[in-house]
């Protein structure tokens, strides 16, 4: 992508602070599919960067959900939580209008570094 006015992540003492992620595959390209592809690209691309930021899973201490329905609350519920372990993070879920690039998900984390 271009260069773009955000960080992926960003560190304040042993808090990370990581941009929100959409369904964008590997190839760069938004995925088309089930709500269950669809967020299990978000997390893939989500564990990712918490890799990038040298954190996994276990350090996300809170969680920042947009969906362009409520509607797809549940099916994007069912999958997000094969991603996590608990303590499961603090989380909110608002519906939005649009998002970048035409997504329908995107997850932004804060995470804590032991």
């Amino acid at each position: 992508m271009a260069d773009l006015p955000f960080s992926p992540f960003r560190e304040a003492g042993n808090l990370v602070f990581f941009s929100g992620k959409i369904e964008i595959t590997p190839e760069g390209k938004l995925l088309e599919g089930t709500v269950t592809e669809k967020t299990k690209q978000v997390m893939e691309n989500i564990k990712k960067e918490l890799a990038n930021a040298g954190l996994d899973i276990s350090n996300v201490v809170s969680a920042q959900v947009f969906l362009t329905d409520m509607k797809i609350y549940q099916e994007f519920n069912d999958e997000y939580i094969k991603h996590l372990v608990k303590p499961y993070p603090a989380r909110f879920v608002v519906a939005v209008k649009e998002l970048p690039l035409g997504a329908s998900i995107e997850i932004a984390l804060t995470a804590f570094r032991n």
